[in-house]
Formats: C-alpha cells, structure tokens, sequence
C-alpha cells in the first residue's frame, strides 16, 4: 500500500457531464488513467449546478436545456505523480478547468 499520510497534492478537474475522450465519458476515463498509473486515489463529484468559461448555466432544473451538468474529478497524491499524468490529461480535455492544491493527509488506510 501507498504511504499517502502528510503533504500531497489535490487535483481538480473541473468538466462537463456530457465531456468525451473516445466515445466514453471523460470522466470515467480519468478514473481509469489514476488507476492505471498508480494515484492513491480519486473520485468523481457531480454538481447541481455551475458554471464555467462560457458562462453558460447549468443545473438540474435546466437539464433539459443543458444535458451537461457539472463534474469535478478530484485525485490526490504526491506532486511528482501528479505531474507524470498531466500531458495525458491536457491531450484528453477540449475545455475545462484543473486546479493543484497543497493537502494534509491525516489518513490513508484499507478499513
């Protein structure tokens, strides 16, 4: 198992629901490239509501407008990791937002 416990890195990536990387949700598929390249963790979180760089609103009131409700993928994990996968993420994104900020981790452990 990962020693994970002190300072690390969190990864954001802020897209779309409806974002694709080779007919698949973007999102699953950065989930399986942290697998694949041994980050500790991560987890995809599905917004309410938002917006991004076009402005455009989007909610679960107006999904019918929007299908594209907003999706954060978080990792967390040592810089230098982090950095490794970096050029395989910018290839697969056509928009959205990623965000790198300092995190504890108090604990990181298999139940």
């Amino acid at each position: 198992m990962t020693s994970l416990v002190g300072e690390k890195v969190r990864m954001r990536i802020w897209i779309g629901e409806g974002s694709r990387h080779d007919d698949r949700p973007l999102y699953e598929v950065l989930v399986e490239l942290f697998r694949q390249e041994g980050i500790a963790g991560a987890t995809v979180l599905r917004g309410i509501a938002g917006y991004g760089a076009q402005s455009i609103y989007r909610s679960r009131k107006a999904t019918r407008l929007s299908g594209d409700l907003p999706v954060i993928v978080e990792a967390v994990d040592s810089q230098e990791k982090l950095d490794r996968v970096m050029p395989r993420i910018e290839e697969m994104m056509s928009g959205g937002m990623i965000t790198l900020e300092k995190a504890t981790v108090i604990r990181y452990a298999h139940k």
